[in-house]
């Protein structure tokens, strides 16, 4: 028990395992502002994507015919 105890603190005492955690934390952060973001504006996301689809599919998107 006693070894337990001081790997236990001389993890805590170790830079790496704080910086591990502070990266963590951040992109935990990163992560969640994202998906916060995406269903926030998610219906307006979707009505553009549906618009540019439309504007596409009524273009002529073919190749112009070679000279000759």
């Amino acid at each position: 028990m006693k070894a337990f105890v001081n790997s236990v603190r001389a993890f805590a005492r170790e830079e790496d395992g704080v910086a591990l955690t502070e990266y963590l934390i951040l992109l935990g952060l990163l992560v969640g502002g994202v998906v916060a973001s995406v269903v926030l504006i998610g219906d307006e996301l979707n009505t553009a994507w549906g618009s540019w689809a439309t504007w596409f599919q009524g273009q002529d998107l073919d190749a112009p015919a070679a000279a000759g």
